[in-house]
């Protein structure tokens, strides 16, 4: 089958997307054709829409270093979310490396991302199960109620018409899927936006994660939109598919942001519907959320957007 180049069939003729209107004007950014009304050619996809709110997030964040380190990315990550001042923050695991003991959550991490602790929504990845007191200990001990509001390591919150789902892929048990399909059911937000720590489809490394694709069959069937991940040290975006990783229109988007701070991993197979794919790039993904739809921005530590994603309409 011909691969369309999403700036063209995305933006201009999916329905999911939106056609745009009479009088809609065209304009071209970063070699992604955008539309705008009539004396708004140049709206830019990181422009706050009315009803609107950005969110942050980065996976793979804390190298045992420090700002005194000239090679040290996690400080230089946390000053575009400072920059940035998020509604929240989202971080897709290995928040602290090698074992993220409390002892090094509070040398390292806190140091830096550790500022926006009281609007931060962590999930763990497998690196916070490396603790040597016991898995998740110097995860809970730090984070406390913030990552465990109701007992467990994953849970789901609501902002303006979005409804975000966090969870734990380094035990993926019945109960935490049985949880997740109550709390889709019971769902009243018109989006819903999920992110955990392995990856279903990536690029890199680790590759492709199966444990993730009973979430991705559960998130697909309640019409979820979006789904981030870490893992993998790297940024990629991919067309939305839907969990056997057919290119879906009405399929999930998934977002791979594991460029907070440690270091970089190879891109080794492209996979069918990967759309865009950078490593040795630090940073944070910058999402801009309405009442209908989102877009996002890669934000790297230099200051400059390395990549804009197309925009959706929510299902």
């Amino acid at each position: 089958m011909t691969h369309t180049p999403r700036a063209t069939k995305h933006r201009l003729t999916n329905p999911r997307i939106g056609i745009p209107a009479a009088g809609a004007a065209l304009a071209l950014l970063g070699g992604v054709l955008l539309w705008s009304p009539v004396g708004r050619a140049d709206a830019a996809p990181d422009r706050p829409q009315a009803g609107g709110f950005t969110a942050v997030a980065a996976g793979d964040i804390a190298e045992q270093c420090t700002a005194s380190d000239s090679d040290c990315e996690h400080p230089k990550t946390a000053a575009l979310v400072e920059k940035i001042n998020p509604a929240f923050v989202m971080t897709m695991g290995d928040n602290q490396y090698d074992d993220a003991r409390t002892k090094d959550f509070t040398r390292y991490y806190d140091k830096t991302w550790g500022k926006f602790k009281d609007k931060t929504h962590p999930i763990p990845g497998n690196h916070e199960t490396y603790d040597p007191d016991g898995e998740l200990k110097g995860y809970k001990s730090y984070f406390g109620d913030i990552a465990y509001p109701h007992g467990k390591p994953y849970y789901s919150f609501d902002q303006g018409n979005w409804h975000f789902v966090a969870l734990n892929t380094n035990d993926l048990d019945k109960a935490q899927l049985a949880w997740l399909k109550d709390d889709l059911a019971a769902n009243s937000k018109k989006c819903v936006a999920a992110y955990f720590h392995h990856p279903l489809f990536s690029s890199g490394e680790h590759g492709n994660d199966p444990v993730s694709r009973p979430v991705w069959k559960q998130l697909y069937d309640a019409k979820a939109e979006l789904v981030l991940n870490g893992h993998d040290h790297h940024y990629e975006r991919f067309a939305p598919q839907n969990p056997d990783g057919d290119r879906d229109e009405n399929g999930i988007v998934e977002l791979l942001g594991g460029m907070g701070g440690a270091h970089p991993y190879k891109i080794e197979e492209v996979q069918p519907n990967s759309e865009k794919r950078l490593t040795n790039t630090f940073g944070v993904v910058k999402l801009n959320f309405t009442d209908t739809g989102f877009s996002w921005n890669l934000i790297g530590t230099d200051g400059k957007t390395k990549d804009s994603s197309p925009s959706y309409e929510c299902h």
